[in-house]
Formats: structure tokens, C-alpha cells, sequence
């Protein structure tokens, strides 16, 4: 087996388009169960998936004004995708927590499982840095579950540091965040 070239496994990250809208949903649903606790429900991980994570969800996300969906490619592959809401949050909770404000939340950010630790996660959160720059916002914030040591490391790497909690709906099954933010 040969080694893949430097222009082979080159990320290369871009707004996502409609066209996109079944393979994001593909990578979703791979993806997502990787981000959930040990102990998740997988009924309640696939009523999640198939509630907010569809193609015809995705095609809604495309056209949403407020939302940043970043699509990273290796090879003409979609190998991990960003999602970003461009909006104050709406609980007044978090609200107070975001300390740099104007901040964009990034929402999702999954990578397929492979293609962890190649660099698809810096040039996503790369390219949400710099969308969120050219917006004039201070600052990106997140929620990221309590049990997910993995991304935590990653966002702490990125700069983001926690600022509180907050709870996160699967199905029946309510599970604990951090809560981070960073600023720009």
C-alpha cells in the first residue's frame, strides 16, 4: 500500500451547497454517535439523527441565513463538515456564560472516523475563525459533552477555555456539557 501524496491527503475546506445535502447527512449520522457518551441511548442517538441530522434537515441548515455549514474535503471526499449559527443564543443561561460577544456558536464539528488527527478539524475550526473575523463577531463558543475528553483537548488547543454547563437532549436522554468560548 502506497503512501498517499501530499496533494492526496491536502484538506481543503469550503462553504457546503445544497448539493451537498446527502453526503453531510451521511457523515452526520457516522459521526455524531462518535461525539455521544458510552452510555448513550441508540434508539435516542438515531431519533437524534433522524430528527436534526437528515438530508432534508441539511438542505433547511444550506438556506438558513444564520447558519455556516463548512464542508472539509480530502481528495474531492467530504471527510468532516462544521456547522456554525451566526446568532445570540437563545438561552438566556448561555447568554450570560458568552463573555465575547458578538460570538458565532459552532454547533457540530465532526470528522470521520480515519481522518482523526489529520488535520480536518484545524483547517474547519480555521475556516470559522476566519468567517467569523470577516463578520466583525469577538468570539466562537461551543458546547461540547462532559465525557468527550478527545474534543475538549482539541477546543483547548484551539483556545477555547470553559466558561459553564449546560444540558443537551438526545432523544429521552439528557446528557452534560462544557460550555467554551474563545476569543478571535
Amino acid at each position: 500500500m502506497s503512501t498517499p501524496s501530499v496533494e492526496e491527503s491536502a484538506v481543503s475546506v469550503a462553504q457546503a451547497g445544497i448539493w451537498d445535502t446527502e453526503t453531510l447527512a451521511d457523515v452526520a449520522a457516522t459521526t455524531f454517535p462518535l461525539a455521544c457518551p458510552p452510555g448513550a441511548n441508540r434508539d435516542d442517538i438515531a431519533a437524534f439523527i433522524a430528527r436534526t441530522l437528515s438530508a432534508e434537515r441539511f438542505g433547511e441548515y444550506l438556506t438558513d441565513p444564520t447558519r455556516i455549514v463548512l464542508k472539509a474535503s480530502i481528495g474531492g471526499e467530504i471527510v468532516g463538515y462544521l456547522m456554525a449559527i451566526d446568532a445570540p443564543p437563545t438561552d438566556p443561561r448561555i447568554a450570560a456564560m458568552i463573555t465575547v460577544t458578538p460570538a458565532v456558536e459552532i454547533s457540530k464539528l465532526y470528522v470521520l472516523p480515519g481522518r482523526h488527527g489529520t488535520g480536518v478539524s484545524a483547517a474547519l475550526m480555521a475556516a470559522i475563525v476566519e468567517r467569523a473575523a470577516e463578520r466583525g463577531r469577538a468570539g466562537l463558543w461551543l458546547g461540547v459533552n462532559q465525557e468527550n475528553e478527545r474534543a475538549q483537548r482539541f477546543y483547548t488547543k484551539q483556545g477555547f477555555r470553559t466558561v459553564g454547563t449546560r444540558t443537551f437532549l438526545v432523544g429521552t436522554q439528557t446528557h452534560q456539557d462544557y460550555v467554551m468560548q474563545r476569543e478571535l
